[in-house]
């Protein structure tokens, strides 16, 4: 299934307990930060954080919030690219980028409907997503997914760079997040 090859990528891609004092999310687990395990319910030490409960966190707290299966059933490859930027970035971030870029690519209305951009993945992103895909797939489904892709991480790239002047310590992270997040598999 779709999700826990998606999380399993993740939890590969996050490695570990780190513990980097210039990361502004503290201890980190399998890419759970200690913030998020406490609100999941995890009360032990990060550094024993169990690989079962990364995952259900990702499940929960990821994939489900953000209706991925529903993304999903409509493209695999934007509901990965989604899930991963909303364990990166959060998952409000992750569904305003998707929202964002259906607002962008609707053709001023005409061909979907705007919504609000509060990344809430609800009935009117998905319905918008299926637009885009049934509409976008006429110039060819590889098209479609290349462009809708590069939009979603066009946005993760110009985040990282507000964050990296925002904030000195995180040009530490920068070329890493580019390399791991945004840059396409197939060329890192």
């Amino acid at each position: 299934m779709l999700k826990e090859q998606v999380i399993n990528q993740v939890i590969a891609r996050e490695k570990g307990y780190v513990n980097d004092p210039a990361d502004l999310g503290g201890e980190t687990n399998w890419g759970i930060t200690v913030s998020v395990a406490r609100a999941y319910g995890y009360t032990g030490p990060m550094r024993d954080l169990p690989r079962q409960v990364a995952e259900n966190v990702y499940a929960d707290l990821y994939w489900n919030v953000l209706r991925l299966d529903a993304v999903a059933a409509i493209s695999p490859e934007i509901a990965a690219e989604v899930a991963d930027t909303a364990v990166n970035m959060g998952v409000g971030i992750a569904g305003k980028f998707l929202q964002r870029a259906l607002n962008a690519f609707n053709d001023s209305g005409r061909l979907w409907p705007d919504m609000e951009v509060d990344g809430l993945v609800g009935p009117r992103t998905i319905g918008a997503l299926h637009a885009y895909a049934t509409h976008r797939s006429g110039q060819g489904r590889p098209l479609m997914l290349a462009v809708m892709l590069a939009a979603l991480n066009a946005q993760q790239g110009s985040r990282y760079i507000d964050l990296s002047e925002a904030r000195d310590a995180n040009e530490r992270f920068t070329f890493g997040w580019f390399a791991h997040r945004v840059v396409p598999p197939a060329l890192a």
